[in-house]
């Protein structure tokens, strides 16, 4: 049990594990999809294309953009993307990488969709029946173009009894499948290709660049999460306390039945400690537009410096920890002490 615990807290603290476990989720739910769908072509010729690639691209934008809504590190690129410049500019070699590797993620699924569409054949022949030439199939050279058009058209009906038995539907369903699985396999090839070039030749470029990259592209996704981790313990301490002044008369009877109150003498000290200095609604709305506007530098030489009420405190008041997300102490982002 102990095991699973620490795989899960691993899982939920690396974000990079977690988005690689959603990437597969979503690539697995995509081609169950497709096996659980019925294809049903219209067997129309002025319907059949439209059907056929709207069942072959429509389906992976939507697993695109569901790529994208899950990935918590787009939301994260674009608030990094669309700052104001503050005190600390923008490192765009850590956007750009966040942007490859959000948009990495997303295409598996689509493109896990549009490959298995492809190897299926179904698509491709339900959308090109239409567009074939009934002079390389003896069973629609002597028809009409009307005829034709419809004969070509009802390619995909294998139900229809004329067309069940017709050697002529079933070349065309051969020939159009061939293709579509010849160009399924070439885009899997390609993207496999693709993927061991990019991973052999990664080490030829500028490996001290991307090292870059990924640190504080890694570092931004973290900030985030402990501003985020701080704001709520804030939150809470100051809704505890807003609610104990409200139920003021109340106070005894509350700290009798509830076990989620600190008892007489225990915790009461400290969490009046956490709240010196953000006391009011005026000031939290102060420090959350400062921390937007004005970013503090990523700068560890000047974490001690003299607090405005005497005491000495650290940048880390905001509750982060510069260029680490693993520190040993942190600073309350109220008090300026480590805890």
């Amino acid at each position: 049990m102990d095991r699973f615990r620490m795989i899960f807290q691993y899982f939920q603290s690396n974000s990079e594990s977690v988005m690689n476990g959603i990437c597969g989720l979503l690539t697995l739910a995509s081609i169950k999809m497709y096996t659980c769908i019925e294809f049903s072509c219209p067997c129309l010729p002025q319907y059949n294309m439209a059907y056929g690639l709207g069942i072959m691209f429509v389906p992976p934008i939507a697993l695109f953009l569901c790529g994208l809504i899950l990935n918590r590190q787009s939301l994260v690129m674009l608030e990094e993307w669309s700052r104001p410049q503050g005190r600390r500019k923008k490192d765009l070699a850590a956007i750009r990488y966040l942007c490859s590797s959000i948009m990495q993620r997303a295409m598996v699924a689509p493109a896990a969709w549009i490959i298995v569409t492809l190897l299926d054949g179904k698509c491709l022949i339900c959308a090109f029946s239409s567009s074939m030439d009934p002079e390389k199939f003896v069973d629609f050279a002597s028809a009409s173009p009307v005829q034709v058009q419809q004969l070509l058209a009802k390619v995909p009906c294998k139900d229809e009894e004329f067309m069940r038995n017709n050697t002529s539907r079933k070349a065309v369903s051969r020939y159009l499948r061939c293709w579509s699985q010849a160009l399924g396999w070439s885009i899997l090839l390609i993207l496999i290709i693709a993927a061991f070039l990019a991973r052999w030749l990664r080490p030829c470029f500028n490996q001290a660049a991307l090292l870059q990259a990924h640190h504080w592209s890694n570092y931004i996704d973290i900030e985030q999460k402990i501003f985020e981790e701080t704001c709520c313990e804030h939150s809470r301490l100051f809704a505890h306390k807003c609610i104990l002044h409200f139920f003021e008369s109340m106070r005894q009877e509350i700290k009798l039945h509830s076990f989620s109150l600190p008892r007489e003498g225990e915790g009461a000290e400290g969490e009046e400690d956490l709240l010196r200095g953000i006391t009011d609604q005026d000031q939290v709305n102060k420090l959350l537009k400062m921390w937007y506007y004005e970013k503090p530098p990523l700068n560890v030489s000047k974490a001690t410096q003299r607090h405005p009420l005497g005491r000495e405190r650290s940048p880390l008041d905001t509750g982060l920890c510069w260029g680490s997300g693993g520190c040993s102490k942190h600073w309350h982002w109220a008090t300026g002490r480590t805890h």
